[in-house]
């Protein structure tokens, strides 16, 4: 999301994935030989449950509120923590649903779960399987920010989309860092486009993987975008030294897509079957 208050053989080949800074296309079944990293399983939620439950509490926290009054990016739908909007379907998927309906003010409903006071991590893997949901308007989202947001503020928290889409392109996912220098309308993104299918059609799996000295982003475990230390601090500060949490959510209008259009179909979801978080191990 924009606001808070808103491919070596090791990628020695940067230059010939041209380091992928701004596009990149579906490469995924050329096979990329990556450097070989064990990863550590650290947190997990698999959303197993009986239906119409909420998901953990002691795993998630949700933001309530309305879309124009404080999340700073003119969405609007009012997130709420009822089980319409967010709860298991008893398949092992949480779903997120996005309804229009009136409510407190607002044209449409929706949820955003995040791990802010319950789990947060430096560096490390972080990855979601997700189905997406489609529609002008639509603006789904697996991304995070730093712990620290609440008394540094943003952007100088940092934050990282790890996938956000706009519904009205089902073939394409981006990928963004934002912090200060490159906030905002101007952060340092990529997207990743299929070459046939469409993200709402199927699960997909998005993940980041953090380092010290560079931030990774994948999608079906197919690294499209590096983004090196070196490369951000050309633009601004590097400002992913410290723990993070994770946030999942629909948004539904807003300045990154746009309103919804009449034809939009509503109900629309986000199936997520898991989120599982790594620590490096050597």
């Amino acid at each position: 999301m924009l606001n808070y208050i808103k491919n070596q053989k090791t990628l020695m080949m940067l230059g010939a994935f041209a380091l992928l800074s701004m596009t990149a296309c579906d490469n995924s079944n050329k096979g990329q030989q990556l450097p070989a990293q064990n990863w550590e399983l650290v947190w997990s939620d698999e959303f197993a449950g009986d239906v119409n439950t909420s998901p953990d509490a002691t795993k998630w926290a949700f933001d309530i509120g309305k879309g124009d009054n404080g999340w700073g990016n003119a969405e609007l739908q009012h997130y709420t923590d009822r089980p319409a909007n967010v709860s298991k379907d008893g398949m092992g998927n949480l779903v997120i649903t996005a309804i229009k309906e009136s409510f407190e003010g607002s044209s449409y409903t929706s949820a955003r779960l995040k791990t802010q006071g319950k789990f947060t991590q430096q560096y490390g893997k972080f990855e979601a399987r997700l189905k997406t949901p489609y529609g002008q308007g639509l603006w789904p989202a697996f991304w995070m920010l730093g712990n620290n947001v609440t008394t540094a503020g943003w952007p100088k928290a940092g934050e990282i989309d790890i996938m956000e889409q706009r519904g009205a392109d089902t073939r394409v996912t981006l990928s963004a860092l934002h912090g200060p220098g490159y906030s905002g309308a101007n952060p340092i993104t990529a997207h990743f486009d299929l070459q046939a299918g469409r993200f709402d059609a199927d699960f997909h799996v998005y993940g980041v993987e953090w380092f010290e000295d560079r931030i990774d982003f994948f999608v079906d475990g197919y690294l499209y975008h590096r983004i090196p230390k070196t490369e951000v601090m050309t633009k601004g500060e590097w400002v992913y030294d410290h723990p993070f949490f994770m946030l999942l959510n629909v948004a539904v209008g807003g300045n990154f897509g746009g309103p919804p259009a009449a034809n939009t179909v509503f109900p629309q979801q986000m199936k997520i079957d898991y989120v599982r978080v790594y620590k490096a191990v050597n």
